[in-house]
């Protein structure tokens, strides 16, 4: 049987890890190793106290996530923190996670396979960050209300909701943009308008995004940071169990959000 560093090589090397940029906390790859071969993969969006014991229920030796261990930067080894650590040793369970090299995948990526599930064709990247195009963007030209009830119903899957102004039922999306997570910045907003972009489809953002959008007249469809990004970590335990024939089980844990 593989080991979870087999494992987190194989993917590494998919995810391109070490040329993806990403924020400091991302700490992207094997994060904490184990001793143990791994017969069985969990998957799960967020790192928590939760997920670990729900992979000790699963008999998991290796958990891959898309938000890892180390977002709150250098912590004390206290509390909660202590706990999940010291659980993950005790039960010999290595951690691996990826974040923008997941979220820009052309095949297992959060945004392609969100864009695929919306019936969306991208043509190219959107939402940049240092090197990379961490979302996508295309043309297609559908009903802006057809396209808010698509992810909608996904969201409410995801044990989300959506959340999007009303519009006109003449209204049209002709150009898209889309980036999952916390895709709704200044930033993305000014980059949607200089690309003519009239519809745009986020996880979240702050309030003043949605003010801002209004006023350039560009609908934003906030559709959940967790229900947006299921599907890419979903993808990778998938593609890893398939690759060296072990079970891979998603771990669902829906902030509402």
């Amino acid at each position: 049987m593989p080991t979870a560093r087999d494992i987190a090589s194989r993917m590494d090397g998919w995810l391109r890890t070490t040329e993806i940029p990403d924020y400091p906390g991302a700490i992207n790859g094997l994060q904490v190793d184990n001793r143990a071969d791994v017969t069985r993969i969990a998957t799960a969006v967020d790192f928590s106290a939760y997920i670990v014991r729900e992979t000790i229920r699963a008999r998991a030796q290796l958990l891959l996530v898309h938000h890892g261990m180390f977002w709150g930067g250098v912590q004390p080894l206290t509390g909660v923190i202590y706990e999940r650590l010291a659980n993950l040793i005790a039960n010999d369970v290595a951690v691996y996670s990826s974040h923008l090299p997941l979220d820009l995948h052309p095949e297992l990526g959060n945004n392609v396979l969100l864009a695929k599930r919306l019936g969306l064709r991208p043509t190219e990247g959107f939402a940049r960050y240092k090197t990379v195009d961490v979302g996508l963007a295309g043309a297609d030209d559908i009903p802006t209300a057809t396209l808010i009830e698509r992810v909608r119903l996904l969201t409410t899957e995801a044990g989300g909701h959506v959340v999007a102004p009303s519009v006109a039922s003449d209204r049209r999306t002709r150009r898209w943009a889309m980036c999952t997570g916390a895709g709704a910045d200044s930033e993305t907003i000014r980059e949607a308008m200089e690309r003519g972009i009239d519809t745009m489809i986020v996880g979240e953002g702050p309030h003043h995004t949605a003010v801002q959008a209004r006023d350039l007249g560009i609908v934003i469809i906030y559709a959940g940071h967790y229900a947006t990004e299921t599907m890419g970590i979903r993808a990778l335990g998938e593609r890893a169990g398939s690759e060296f024939g072990i079970e891979a089980v998603f771990l669902d844990a829906p902030t509402g959000l």
